[in-house]
């Protein structure tokens, strides 16, 4: 068993994400010496060590070995997000979520390395919360579709090899995570406000947990700083958000504010609008931005001593502004 110690040097795989890039300047800024790990390009890091390393589904454990040896703690943010359509999403995303994390914690151990942080997903809960219910780590877990059951089975992997070895794991599921950079669902958001498009979206009363980059970045500081002997040989498991839920469209118009456009909203009746995302083929999308899907994140904010640095305002000015490609 390797014993707890303080962080001086941690390794970050998916440096080149979004979600990387806002982390790595904090933890640097924080007096942690990085080593990113990225798939190709490398971005504009300053004081920082970046490897380009291509897909780490096909390094061998001595190659993964090699990518962690001098390291202190491994930060895990690579993972497989989106299958194509008619691609075998199971085993593309267990290859890469699942295969790849169990390697990557036997190489961290091969190391010595004391600490492994997995960037996991609240999907692993499940898709929606009732009202004035959210998420709990205690919740049994449900997961509805390919990626997030690959996500709850590389913890329980992740856990297996904390009990056989000693490695401290921390787990820390994510709502939508938003910064510079991001994409998918909330860039698809993003572009239609800051082109006047009408959304009919007024009518939506829900509750949804969301998760600025800013303090994410902070957060992971928080956990790569404590130092806790009895964490070592367990894999404990968070749920991490932003301070407060927001409905849908208080979050169209927060949105709306940070790239100085008004947002257009309108409201259909819940079974038209149904209807319009059936005929649109967004119906998936529509679950999302109509259900409410809140985390309660009492557990981490106390066990860490953390509170969110940035509002939701805030966060999105950060992730809007004038550079961002959204």
């Amino acid at each position: 068993m390797v014993l707890a110690a303080p962080v001086r040097r941690v390794a970050v795989t998916g440096a080149g994400g979004f979600i990387g890039r806002a982390v790595i300047p904090t933890l640097v800024a924080r007096g942690v010496a990085v080593r990113g790990l990225v798939r190709d390009a490398p971005p504009g890091f300053a004081n920082v060590e970046v490897r380009v390393i291509g897909d780490l589904t096909q390094h061998n454990q001595s190659a993964l070995t090699d990518m962690l040896r001098d390291t202190d703690a491994v930060v895990h943010l690579a993972a497989r997000v989106h299958v194509p359509a008619r691609a075998n999403a199971e085993a593309t995303y267990r290859a890469m979520n699942v295969e790849v994390t169990q390697r990557l914690a036997r190489a961290a151990v091969a190391c010595g390395i004391a600490h492994f942080v997995l960037a996991s997903s609240i999907k692993v809960n499940g898709e929606a919360t009732l009202p004035g219910r959210p998420f709990r780590e205690t919740d049994v877990p449900h997961p509805h579709d390919a990626y997030a059951r690959s996500k709850w089975e590389a913890e329980a992997l992740l856990a297996q090899v904390a009990a056989d070895t000693g490695l401290r794991v921390t787990a820390l599921r994510l709502p939508l995570t938003y910064g510079p950079h991001a994409k998918a669902n909330f860039a698809a958001l993003v572009r239609a406000i800051r082109r006047g498009i009408p959304l009919p979206l007024d009518g939506i009363v829900n509750r949804r947990s969301l998760l600025g980059a800013g303090n994410l970045a902070d957060a992971l500081a928080a956990v790569l700083g404590d130092v806790d002997a009895s964490a070592q040989g367990r894999c404990t498991t968070y749920l991490l958000a932003d301070r407060e839920a927001v409905s849908t469209p208080e979050l169209v118009r927060a949105i709306g504010t940070a790239v100085g456009v008004p947002a257009r909203l309108f409201a259909l009746p819940p079974q038209v609008l149904r209807t319009v995302a059936r005929l649109a083929g967004r119906e998936e999308a529509l679950a999302r931005l109509a259900g409410s899907l809140e985390a309660d994140t009492h557990a981490f904010r106390s066990r860490f001593h953390w509170a969110p640095p940035q509002t939701l305002a805030q966060g999105l000015r950060a992730a809007l502004a004038p550079a961002s490609p959204l």
